[in-house]
């Protein structure tokens, strides 16, 4: 895959994981759409920071990759997403700018982080931007494995490129998986696991750091 299908992959994942409003109680259950969204809203608005470790698998135009990490989050508005496999990878997201780069690309790929924030995609919930019952259309909440709850819908402005976006949480609006079905039938997974919130990050967490001789390239948005 092509550096620019990539970002555009991490732009479309750059939507689905931040949480919130008051806890569903076992009675409530089957509860509303969007009294889920609601949930997964207020567990994530309520956030300063967040650090999880990931697996994102991509199946897709004749691919098969997984590849995985930690993730950190600090609001406002930066997040990291750090690969062990394979190592050195990066993604980042500063405030100003989102970076994307792994060892052996012939430079750093940079995007305005407006552009990012202007989308209606997955990981971008993780920031605390958005509420998800404005965001998705045709929401439909099903019990998941578990005893955990799955949020189904399309991602607006997104129509002609996600056909599915499905967001698995715990009961109290954890994110621990979002699946994302593109209308070429590409589908990404995350798995995320032993969410740690509001721990210590410093913001020189998110400072990129351009290897050495590595050029920068600034990339469109993501169509």
């Amino acid at each position: 895959m092509n550096r620019g299908a990539l970002l555009r992959r991490a732009a479309l994942l750059i939507a689905i994981a931040a949480p919130g409003v008051a806890s569903i109680s076992v009675a409530q259950a089957p509860f509303s759409a969007k009294a889920l969204a609601q949930q997964i809203d207020s567990h994530y608005n309520s956030l300063h920071s967040l650090q999880a470790g990931f697996v994102e698998s991509y199946q897709g135009m004749g691919i098969s990759r997984t590849e995985s990490g930690t993730l950190f989050l600090l609001k406002p508005g930066r997040m990291k997403w750090l690969y062990t496999s394979p190592p050195g990878k990066v993604f980042l997201i500063d405030g100003k700018y989102a970076w994307l780069y792994a060892p052996g690309d012939s430079h750093v790929q940079r995007i305005p982080a407006r552009s990012f924030d202007d989308l209606r995609s997955p990981l971008r919930y993780l920031l605390g931007h958005a509420e998800l019952d404005r965001e998705l259309n045709h929401l439909v909440a099903s019990p998941a494995p578990n005893g955990q709850f799955t949020l189904t819908g399309i991602p607006k402005g997104m129509e002609s490129r996600v056909s599915r976006l499905a967001i698995t949480v715990t009961r109290e609006g954890v994110i621990t998986s979002i699946e994302i079905k593109e209308t070429d039938g590409a589908i990404t997974r995350l798995t995320f696991s032993h969410e740690q919130p509001d721990v210590p990050i410093s913001a020189h967490a998110f400072r990129f750091m351009v290897p050495p001789g590595i050029p920068i390239v600034d990339a469109p948005p993501p169509a």
